[in-house]
């Protein structure tokens, strides 16, 4: 029950940071007719899942408890795409190319292809 609370608060706090983030950067570029928050969000979540896996795995810095909050829940909810990145980047590392092709073109082609799917369901509706 505990680890439950504790992705929770992480992905609680991931959440309303991606929301504030991409609402500051959507603020300073209100001219743009790209979705400038949601790459910088998605960046900036990359470099830091690297960053702190990178330091978790190469000095032992995390406890299981501080690995939950920060990569599941804070990450998680801040943006999934750190994950898929980690995951490519691991598969990579780990010598599995065609798992990492893998893993990356079916991320795109089914999440792509489900937001038609339920797009195109809505319509139906």
């Amino acid at each position: 029950m505990i680890r439950l609370l504790i992705v929770g608060t992480g992905g609680f706090l991931g959440s309303v940071s991606r929301y504030m983030l991409s609402g500051l950067v959507h603020r300073l570029f209100t001219q743009a007719a790209f979705p400038y928050g949601t790459l910088t969000v998605n960046v900036l979540g990359c470099l830091a899942i690297g960053l702190l896996s990178g330091l978790a795995e190469s000095r032992q810095l995390f406890s299981p408890e501080l690995r939950l909050l920060i990569f599941i829940g804070f990450l998680g909810g801040f943006t999934t795409f750190a994950t898929l990145g980690y995951e490519f980047v691991s598969f990579v590392r780990d010598g599995q190319l065609m798992g990492a092709l893998m893993n990356l073109m079916l991320h795109l082609i089914l999440g792509l292809g489900a937001v038609w799917t339920g797009f195109a369901l809505s319509r139906t509706m």
